[in-house]
């Protein structure tokens, strides 16, 4: 290129003919400016010196490695690490370098013995039911946002619901809500959507009931098996299996609670339901191909004692001896099973309640652990 510019060519039709830009020609002449062609700068190397200033001795480097080699193969104690070698670093000769230093030559020779942690892919959308983790069918989540207050001390209480496929929320506003309240806004919500084929709560009492008593169910759940919607439970403490319902308090409280002064109750319920009409037209597309719902029975009334029929699922945790607490009881499942999670599936219609293990790095393989019989109390059945 510098011989043809100097032949007298344009350097544009020499970046041309050679297919470089302008630029490249433009400093290839500038490196060789003055020069013969033989004895031009045509290195593509940067200016500078060819090794770091503060780059550690190479005799440095070999002797950190030699003292590791020898004390994984005679040390006492059987530690080789950074510490343990600058513990026996000679006290005359090279200076003795940093324990950042020893690391980095460790690291860069590749002789560390840690693992890096594995980043697995994240499991499917409900995991830990077959059916919703296959797409087969919808799970609805159900939250409360509580705490807020209405400038003049009235407090409010927001029940809000998320599709887990479908994203479709809703959210009802009240200055507190009982169970029966609840079962109120459920009813209000699926005649409006559907039914989902899971309904998935956390453990507040009412939701599940009251604690204190052993082998007791809720209305939530008397409802939920009623309308053959399967209640399903998130475990205690842990995060995650309710990360879309609780994604969604935070969207609300942003979006409506935080965004407006509000009044009164009602101005607040207006701007909810606005809100929840305007997300439902943006998630129009996910809604329509999310997996059906089944249509609200017509003139349904609720039963005042239940079918045998349908089961409740509770998601839980071992404890260190293997053992799950549920409905008041605990119930050994498997000593080599330890704080590991379970899916208990209450099978109302065999009276048995089942294990089944989980895992999130293989959620496909979910093998029975234990099947053991169990009955509610018959004062919940129609005779």
């Amino acid at each position: 290129m510098v011989a043809r510019v100097r032949a007298g060519f344009a350097m544009r039709a020499v970046a041309r003919e050679f297919r470089v830009s302008l630029l490249t020609v433009q400093r290839w002449v500038a490196r060789s400016r003055g020069r013969p062609l033989a004895r031009g700068d045509f290195s593509d190397l940067l200016p500078g010196r060819r090794e770091a200033v503060n780059r550690v001795d190479a005799r440095v480097e070999q002797r950190v490695l030699r003292l590791r080699k020898r004390l994984a193969e005679r040390s006492a104690l059987g530690e080789y690490g950074a510490d343990a070698i600058l513990r026996t670093w000679p006290r005359h000769g090279e200076p003795e370098p940093s324990r950042a230093t020893v690391n980095r030559i460790l690291a860069r020779r590749g002789v560390l013995d840690g693992q890096r942690r594995v980043r697995r892919p994240a499991p499917p959308l409900g995991w830990y039911l077959p059916a919703v983790a296959a797409g087969q069918a919808e799970l609805d989540q159900f939250d409360f946002v509580e705490g807020l207050v209405i400038r003049g001390g009235q407090s409010v209480e927001v029940f809000n619901a998320i599709g887990l496929h479908s994203s479709l929320v809703g959210s009802f506003v009240r200055s507190a809500f009982t169970a029966s309240t609840v079962c109120e806004q459920l009813i209000k919500h699926w005649q409006a959507v559907g039914l989902p084929a899971f309904a998935q709560f956390d453990n507040d009492t009412r939701f599940q009931g009251p604690h204190q008593y052993r082998d007791t169910i809720g209305t939530v759940i008397r409802l939920c098996l009623a309308l053959h919607v399967t209640p399903v439970f998130a475990p205690p403490r842990e995060t995650g299996f309710q990360a879309a319902i609780e994604a969604y308090n935070g969207r609300w409280q942003a979006k409506v609670w935080s965004r407006f002064e509000h009044p009164d109750m009602a101005r607040l319920r207006v701007r909810s339901q606005r809100y929840v009409a305007a997300d439902r037209r943006k998630r129009a597309a996910r809604i329509e191909a999310a997996p059906a719902r089944q249509p609200f029975p017509a003139r349904w009334q609720m039963p005042a004692t239940l079918p045998r029929q349908g089961c409740t699922i509770f998601i839980r945790r071992t404890d260190s001896h293997g053992s799950v607490s549920l409905l008041g009881n605990q119930f050994p499942v498997d000593t080599h099973w330890p704080h590991r999670l379970l899916r208990c599936e209450l099978d109302l219609v065999a009276s048995r309640i089942r294990f089944y293990a989980l895992r999130r790095r293989d959620p496909t393989q979910q093998p029975l652990m234990k099947d053991l019989p169990y009955a509610l109390h018959p004062r919940y059945f129609k005779n």
